[in-house]
This record gives structure tokens, C-alpha cells and sequence, in this order.
């Protein structure tokens, strides 16, 4: 149907996480259509940013700035480290703007089914991160998944000897939410988890 460049860009774009087959050759179209003021924009900022932006050295974040602009900046709380599984759930948190500390990206979750163990995962970058002796509370922050909080558990296990207090991020009810609508194990995190008023 279409010239071998085409094909290769549409089988590239199929790969991003969303996008299958039908949507990669959609968005394809439309950028043809609009080349002049979105693909050749597109093309020369993905050259950009494939050449400028690294993991930050310190806490894992991508940015062009090596430490990360979370990093240096003097503003956030270097006591008050925040433990992620990816980039992503650093993102997600920095987008609802109710965190003021530093974060540490772990880089994914330990997974015996997957083959990842505790190896594979930036562990040994908190710890190092602790002799600093800056850090008073680490927040894990992993999913609620049981990678998720296998991978809790096991960064508590390693932290216990550190002289620094160590909490979870909360489970249960999300706000807006109806009890009706939610799963079994999201009411029992929430009972679990439950504060006197």
C-alpha cells in the first residue's frame, strides 16, 4: 500500500504504548498531511531530545539537566524522599502538585515471573542516597499491585537498618468513589487503612 519509509514509520509507531497498527497509521496520515508544520517539527524535536535528555544521575527523572532540575532545585525538601516504580508515577505525582520533596526512581518492580530482582531495580541508589543522612522519611510510593508491594516490602527490609522513618502511600477509596462500584481488595486496603476522625 504504502513505500517501504511509510510502512517503517508506521510499525514504529504501532510500538508506543496506545497505539496499534490502525492508530499508528492514522497518525502517520495526519502527520503526512501536516508535514511542513507538525512532522518536520516533530522529526527534529525527537533528534533533540534523543540526544539531549538523560536518567538524572541522582534520582533517575529524565531531564536535559544532569542532576534533574528536582534535583537543584533549593526549594523542595531534601529530607523527604519520595521511592517511585518509573519516570511515569514521578510525573504523575509532580503533576498533582502535592509533593515537595525529592523522589528516587526505582526503574520498575521486582518480578519473579518477569525475571526482574533486586539487581535489576535502583536499590542500591537509595541506599547510597541515606549515608547522606539528609533524608528523615522515605515515602514508598510503589503500585498497589503485588509487584508493587513485594517491591515495599523488600525496600523496607533493606532501609531497616537506616535511621530514618518509613511510610507508605495510602490504598483504598479513591476520592469521589462509591463503595458499590469497588473491588475486593480495594475495600479491604481501605478498611485496613482506616483513621479515627
Amino acid at each position: 500500500m504504502a513505500g517501504p519509509e511509510i510502512e517503517r514509520l508506521i510499525q514504529l509507531l504501532a510500538r508506543l504504548p496506545g497505539l496499534g497498527p490502525r492508530s499508528a497509521r492514522r497518525a502517520v496520515l495526519h502527520l503526512l498531511k501536516k508535514k511542513d508544520t507538525l512532522l518536520v517539527p516533530l522529526a527534529a524535536t525527537l533528534r533533540e531530545v534523543g540526544e539531549t535528555v538523560h536518567a538524572c544521575d541522582t534520582c533517575g527523572n529524565l531531564d536535559s539537566r544532569n542532576p534533574c532540575g528536582i534535583c537543584t532545585d533549593s526549594r523542595r525538601d531534601e529530607a523527604l524522599l519520595c521511592v517511585v516504580e518509573s519516570v511515569a508515577d514521578l510525573w504523575a505525582l509532580e503533576r498533582a502538585g502535592v509533593f515537595r520533596g525529592r523522589y528516587h526512581v526505582l526503574g520498575g518492580t521486582l518480578s519473579a515471573l518477569d525475571g526482574v530482582g533486586p539487581d535489576d531495580l535502583n536499590v542500591d541508589g537509595l541506599i547510597a542516597r541515606m549515608q547522606s543522612g539528609k533524608v528523615r522519611e522515605v515515602i514508598i510510593a510503589t503500585n498497589a499491585t503485588v509487584e508493587g508491594q513485594t517491591t515495599a516490602h523488600y525496600i523496607t527490609d533493606r532501609l531497616a537498618s537506616q535511621n530514618v522513618q518509613i511510610s507508605r502511600l495510602a490504598h483504598g477509596v479513591p476520592v469521589g468513589g462509591e463503595l458499590d462500584y469497588l473491588d475486593d481488595g480495594t475495600l479491604g486496603a481501605a478498611l485496613k487503612a482506616r483513621r479515627p476522625l
